[in-house]
């Protein structure tokens, strides 16, 4: 290869040889890397003057004689005395009219893409802007309203409720009062029956009749029962807690700033994700509630203090953390409730695989939100948009169950087989949901001893059976929950354990510490705070683990 026109040999220091020097000495014209600038100004028995080599002023020499060529490695034009000079020794050439056209191409094209598509698309992003900053005030105006609005649906749910309290109030004094009456009339009844029996009992005591003494039997013990008394209801305002009203009333998405590529720079004002909360070395219990239930299966939290329970009775029991009953609701067919939730505004729903029915309590009403009449609905959660995720069984108990979303009284999404056509669960009846934070569906399969996780679209980001090594038996997952930080709990009822996974099904640790027996249904509270019902004790307890 010539080397005269070589593109792989390139500028070098003159005293070290080190490729492409930054500087250059203008009066001894000598290119110098950084290392040797030192050393050659050292030498005082001439001057120096040392410049970036981009302002070596080569256009001083041969200014007599023609730019012909033009050198790419110094990007300056040169006679043909430079050309074969050692200072452009190995560097490469072109000829200079050529390099003058192409540059002025270079210009001309330029030139158009900044006329005819770069400056244009400024004039309509600043007209965006200007059309932007005058409806500024609407915009913004909507967004008052669309609080406004919400705030008066609110007030409307809320004037239901104490109407409905009241409503409920006014049914109770009726009932209250016909009760009344019918202990009055007994009552009265019961005095004169008495009154009669102390005339004839004084008579007997006066007569000499020893026949009438001899028959004589008591009858005291028919009125030392007492009529009962009726209690009156007492109303028990659950506690506020805001954080959770915040939520349910809704939020505002960030301001950002959407470039043209697609990204987003949040603002400061963006709502920033929730801090770091690392798990505890010891998890502790806090608290242990009996409820005296048998067969405890589910529990979900209403707000931090109170929570539903659900057994394998009919009844779904609201407790507080001292262990009171506030609440007792029966189910509507008189069936065993096969799981529980609690939605965004607080209202329980629970399950009734035996009238495939999925069913909300408001008011202290019972109404069916969901009929299936050929599938069975069994184990729910509430996802963060506000629909119902419900585990779907089959009658014949080999077709393979299904995740269904539910919005209202429409299924909007169905979870059943992965990418290849393959069953992602398995047909057994047990199996908990859960929505993780990152909008990931979590299910405990019980059957299949696996935890398998979809993602929101309803693709298989993993299974989970179980940690590898300390574990007493099989893996037997039933309860599961996710929490503020994406943590995956779920329930090993055989090994008295519970399993933390992160997001992406990492193991991370066991609890195992706080005497747990049968851990079986499992939420969380808004502090992360791990609630666990006991299946075989009957207690629902309260454990801190980050």
């Amino acid at each position: 290869m010539d080397p005269l026109y070589s593109a792989q040999d390139m500028l070098r220091c003159d005293l070290c040889d080190t490729p492409v020097p930054p500087m250059y000495c203008d009066l001894c014209e000598v290119k110098l890397c950084k290392a040797c600038v030192g050393e050659h100004i050292s030498d005082l028995s001439k001057e120096h003057k040392v410049v970036p080599f981009t302002q070596q002023p080569h256009q001083k020499c041969h200014t007599d004689k023609d730019c012909e060529f033009f050198c790419e490695n110094c990007e300056l034009p040169v006679c043909l005395t430079c050309v074969t000079s050692d200072t452009h020794l190995g560097h490469k050439f072109t000829h200079a009219l050529q390099k003058l056209h192409k540059n002025k191409q270079d210009l001309q094209r330029d030139l158009k893409e900044l006329e005819e598509e770069i400056c244009p698309k400024y004039e309509t992003i600043a007209s965006d802007v200007k059309a932007e900053k005058s409806n500024l005030d609407t915009r913004y105006v909507k967004l008052i309203t669309a609080v406004d609005q919400q705030g008066d649906v609110w007030h409307r749910e809320i004037t239901a409720i104490v109407n409905q309290c009241k409503s409920d109030i006014e049914e109770m004094k009726t009932e209250h009062l016909a009760i009344l009456n019918n202990h009055a009339d007994e009552i009265t009844h019961s005095i004169t029956e008495l009154k009669q029996i102390i005339l004839d009992l004084k008579k007997i005591q006066d007569s000499e009749d020893f026949f009438r003494a001899f028959a004589y039997k008591s009858r005291n013990s028919k009125f030392r029962r007492l009529p009962p008394k009726v209690i009156s209801p007492s109303f028990s305002p659950h506690e506020i807690n805001t954080d959770r009203l915040q939520e349910m009333f809704g939020s505002l998405s960030p301001l950002s700033i959407n470039t043209e590529h697609g990204d987003t720079m949040k603002s400061a004002e963006a709502v920033s994700p929730p801090p770091v909360k690392p798990l505890l070395d010891e998890p502790r219990l806090t608290d242990s509630i009996d409820t005296w239930h048998l067969g405890l299966r589910s529990v979900s939290c209403l707000i931090d203090t109170t929570f539903w329970i659900s057994s394998e009775d009919c009844f779904l029991d609201l407790y507080d953390l001292q262990g009171k009953l506030l609440k007792s609701i029966q189910t509507k067919s008189g069936n065993t409730p096969k799981d529980i939730t609690v939605t965004q505004r607080g209202d329980l729903v629970y399950t009734d695989t035996e009238s495939r029915t999925v069913n909300i309590v408001q008011y202290n009403r019972v109404r069916e939100a969901l009929k299936h009449w050929e599938i069975k609905p069994g184990h729910v959660c509430r996802s963060s948009a506000g629909d119902l995720l419900v585990i779907m069984d089959s009658d014949d108990g080999c077709t393979p169950s299904k995740v269904v979303r539910c919005s209202g009284t429409a299924e909007t999404q169905t979870i059943q087989f992965d990418d290849l056509g393959r069953p992602l669960y398995s047909s057994g009846y047990y199996k908990y949901i859960s929505e993780n934070r990152n909008l990931d569906i979590c299910v405990a399969d019980n059957d299949a001893e696996a935890v398998v996780v979809v993602n929101q679209s309803g693709n298989l980001r993993f299974r989970y059976t179980g940690h590898p090594f300390n574990t007493k038996q099989s893996f037997d997952p039933v309860g599961i929950t996710t929490d503020s930080q994406s943590h995956i709990l779920t329930s090993d009822c055989k090994n008295n354990r519970i399993h933390i996974l992160d997001q992406d099904g990492q193991f991370l640790r066991y609890i195992h510490n706080c005497d747990l027996r049968d851990p079986w249904g499992l939420c969380v509270d808004t502090a992360d705070n791990l609630f666990v019902a006991e299946y075989e004790s009957g207690k629902v307890k309260k454990i801190k683990y980050t």
